[in-house]
């Protein structure tokens, strides 16, 4: 980290921290090889030091993947939630071919009431780990602590 810390957060691409002696860490915009497309949040089980391109390949490493959308034009909400859903599927099904199952979360800016209901409804049948609206302060403290404790 540099000595001024001004504006570093434009330039983090992501935290680490441990939990019960393990480490965690969370990078953002990474092309997972797996799959060869981007996810906004990876949640892995190594530290910051062991991340590397090898590890990005290893299924297992995984702790959970999320998809962030930003806008928050509600005119414009049902498309990224499709974007998002796609995402998120993608994930599911590429971790299924390694016999691995990584948590996975959506949090979104603008979120419609019909969307609201279809996240409700994967939440219940276990097809999406968490969500939250980036809009509410409770939501987002919630999923905070949620990536913090796994």
């Amino acid at each position: 980290m540099p000595e001024d810390e001004a504006g570093i957060e434009l330039h983090a691409r992501g935290l680490s921290w441990e939990v019960a002696g393990q480490p965690r860490t969370l990078a953002y915009n990474l092309t997972v090889p797996l799959f060869r497309n981007n996810v906004d949040i990876c949640l892995f089980n190594v530290g910051p030091e062991a991340l590397n391109k090898a590890t990005h390949c290893v299924a297992s490493a995984y702790i959970a993947l999320g998809e962030l959308k930003g806008g928050i034009d509600p005119a414009g909400a049902d498309e990224h939630w499709k974007t998002a859903r796609t995402a998120l599927d993608r994930i599911q099904t590429a971790f299924a071919k390694h016999s691995h199952t990584p948590k996975t979360f959506f949090i979104g800016a603008a979120i419609e009431p019909k969307m609201a209901s279809e996240i409700w409804a994967m939440l219940q049948a276990g097809h999406l780990d968490n969500a939250a609206n980036l809009t509410e302060d409770d939501q987002i403290a919630s999923i905070t602590r949620w990536l913090c404790a796994l």
